[in-house]
């Protein structure tokens, strides 16, 4: 009797690898083992800064701006920041009149208080 073949495969060659099995027996460990070795992935090298590259001063841009007390909030995100609360109300407004349906606010950091800018 034939032994029987495990196999993953197409169904239309599935004749072809059954009668394969059949005539040349591999051990199915053997063919695992094969398969281990061919897919081993090979060492990635370190990488190093080379001595004459030097960590320069970061661009303006990628700098944390600093907040300052009067923060500018439109539809909930903040925009900007002011050191005076006219500043900020200049601001808002200008923003508020291009844009009247947005939600325009006044935030102050140190006493926690908002206020709405109306049309």
């Amino acid at each position: 009797m034939p032994r029987q073949a495990h196999y993953r495969c197409a169904p239309r060659s599935a004749a072809f690898i059954k009668i394969f099995l059949d005539q040349n027996p591999i051990p199915l460990g053997l063919i695992r083992r094969r398969r281990a070795m061919e897919i081993r992935m090979l060492a990635r090298p370190t990488l190093t800064k080379r001595p004459d590259q030097d960590d320069g001063p970061k661009p303006a841009s990628q700098a944390r701006p600093t907040e300052e007390r009067f923060l500018l909030r439109v539809d909930g995100q903040t925009k900007r920041s002011f050191n005076s609360k006219e500043a900020a109300a200049t601001a808002g407004a200008a923003v508020k009149k291009a844009y009247p349906i947005v939600m325009v606010t006044i935030v102050d950091t140190e006493d926690g208080t908002s206020e709405a800018i109306k049309a």
